[in-house]
């Protein structure tokens, strides 16, 4: 029953089928090869034809497979693996036409009823096919272009619109916590609140916490918030708007203006005097503290408070400029607010060994250490804006065991205790905050963060009804890109890192992994200084081609150049 084509062009795939016949479930290409001595460069290039014209004929939830001989690939998944540029670097070929690498394994003829390995060298020979792989392509997401957001919210008993920062735009209003949401984040987050509530009368408080939060942040560094600064002075043009908005997203301190709309909405924007400043809340303390002052709460009972938590922070694997906390309150008599500490942290740690159930391969060892016991280089990017929020007295570490072997501990939470004037002097109260997106990470094995905040099914998918359970990656092997730039600083000032690092997060929508210092240099006669910096592109979840990176370098250049005012070398 299958019709069979004869002297087809794998790259002119759909010349040979008729529009209703081009809807192609699998496409299958084993060994392909240019003929003859050909080298990997022209094999590229076949591949890159090949994959171009399969998209034109393949279905959305099609699969293209591809078979290689041992090393072709160019993957970790061949053993022993070539060079890279001596290999046909398949993941970066298929990505220019959209692909993913989903799946990887062995490719085993004798399984194969009828198929018969020839073709050596044009002759009735069969070549050597062990250790040879089967590559499983489907197609990506398109890479995100993301336009200017106003987020609307409720402010001081007025109805406000802000303009969001671009890093941003994709990650508010997710509803990641939300009753309907099959997130693990949330997940962690019930099954948390459910064991605590065993042990605690239980106050939940997430529905009075505004986005926006104003006053100051005692030992936190400006340039790690997000600022929104508003004035009643006039509106300005349109051109003025435009070019505020993306300023708005690369600055510490930007000048906004307002007025309000026909619904009563207060706009945002940029372009006047300052009137007052806010900023997107970088913790959930202060509203914590907030509540503590009012007198607004029964002691002995736990409040929780959750919710997404914004901060500028350099890129690194586990530094998140957006993600859930959970906040613990409790005020409790003089002198028990050990054992208080004691039975919150007891209930953390029992619920989250739950997870052992759930998530074949799981361990987790999870201890509190006192804060007196860590040096700052030892703290995690959390950590140490939390360690800047106020004195800490414990963190929460994990260690996972997924292999049998411990990975390094990460500090997850922390809890602290205060006396504050405005309640009994009879009572204390405790404070504890964990990041539920790092908890989810280490749990479900994701090693990326940002792969929390896809929008591919692909990810949601793997865990129906919010049952928790080990990640499995649909991108393997992504392609990475390396780009180095040099500049001179602006003399007299000092160069500000994080916002470098956050106009690199802009322009590659959060496709640059690392940026490392690679050089400095300051001329002796001047006393002007150089800086090289290498920065790594690469998608967790997304294709990602050559051209692509290109594109952003030349961006992100132009950017830092109008940005942050260096002179481009």
């Amino acid at each position: 029953g299958a019709e069979v084509l004869f002297s087809v062009d794998c790259t002119k795939l759909k010349d040979y089928f008729l529009p209703e016949k081009r809807d192609f479930d699998c496409i299958y290409f084993n060994f392909p090869h240019c003929g003859r001595k050909a080298g990997v460069v022209k094999n590229r290039e076949l591949l890159a034809q090949f994959f171009h014209g399969s998209a034109e004929v393949l279905t959305e939830e099609g699969e293209i497979h591809v078979a290689l001989c041992n090393g072709q690939g160019g993957t970790p998944a061949d053993q022993p693996r070539r060079e890279w540029h001596n290999s046909w670097q398949i993941v970066a070929v298929a990505a220019g036409a959209g692909f993913i690498l989903s799946n990887v394994h062995p490719f085993k003829a004798d399984t194969i009823h009828g198929y018969k390995c020839t073709g050596y060298r044009s002759q009735d020979k069969s070549f050597c096919v062990e250790g040879a792989l089967n590559h499983i392509f489907t197609r990506s997401m398109p890479l995100p272009y993301f336009k200017p957001m106003i987020c609307e919210i409720e402010l001081e008993s007025r109805k406000v619109s802000f303009q969001v920062p671009q890093v941003l735009v994709d990650k508010i209003n997710r509803g990641f916590l939300e009753l309907k949401s099959n997130h693990p984040v949330r997940t962690i987050k019930e099954k948390l609140t459910a064991e605590l509530s065993q042990a605690f009368p239980l106050q939940n408080i997430d529905y009075c916490l505004s986005l926006l939060h104003q006053g100051h942040l005692n030992g936190v560094c400006h340039s790690n918030i997000f600022w929104i600064i508003l004035s009643p002075e006039e509106t300005p043009s349109t051109e003025e708007m435009s070019n505020g908005l993306a300023n708005a997203v690369l600055f510490s301190h930007v000048d906004f203006c307002r007025d309000t709309d026909k619904n009563g909405w207060v706009n945002v924007q940029e372009g006047c005097h300052i009137s007052k400043q806010y900023y997107l809340r970088p913790s959930l303390l202060p509203y914590a503290q907030a509540i503590i002052q009012r007198g607004a709460f029964l002691p002995g009972t736990l409040h929780v408070l959750s919710g997404p938590v914004f901060r500028k922070c350099l890129i690194t694997p586990y530094s998140m400029p957006v993600f859930h906390e959970m906040v613990f309150v409790c005020a409790v008599n003089r002198g028990t607010e050990n054992s208080c500490i004691q039975m919150l942290m007891n209930n953390i740690k029992t619920s989250i060994h739950s997870f052992h159930q759930t998530v074949p391969g799981f361990k987790v060892n999870i201890n509190l250490q006192e804060a007196t016991s860590f040096e700052t280089t030892e703290l995690n990017d959390f950590a140490a804006f939390e360690s800047q929020l106020s004195k800490i007295q414990y963190f929460i570490c994990m260690e996972i065991d997924t292999s049998g072997s411990c990975e390094k501990g990460f500090c997850v939470g922390i809890i602290r205790t205060a006396h504050y004037e405005l309640v009994s002097s009879e009572l204390v109260v405790v404070f504890a905050s964990l990041n539920l997106d790092l908890l989810a990470m280490l749990i479900c094995g994701i090693s990326d963060w940002r792969m929390l905040w896809t929008s591919d099914t692909r990810f949601l998918r793997q865990f129906p009804r919010g049952e928790l359970r080990l990640f499995k990656s649909f991108s393997l092997y992504p392609p990475s890109y390396v780009h180095d730039v040099s500049f001179w600083v602006p003399d007299g000032e000092q160069f500000d890192e994080v916002a470098f690092h956050t106009v690199a997060r802009q322009v590659s929508g959060e496709m640059v992994v690392s940026i490392q210092l690679i050089d400095s240099f300051q001329q002796s006669e001047t006393g002007r200084k150089s800086l090289c910096y290498r920065l790594t592109f690469q998608s967790c979840d997304k294709a990602l081609s050559r051209q692509e990176v290109a594109g952003m370098q030349l961006l992100f250049r132009k950017e830092i150049n109008q940005r942050l005012r260096v002179a481009l070398r």
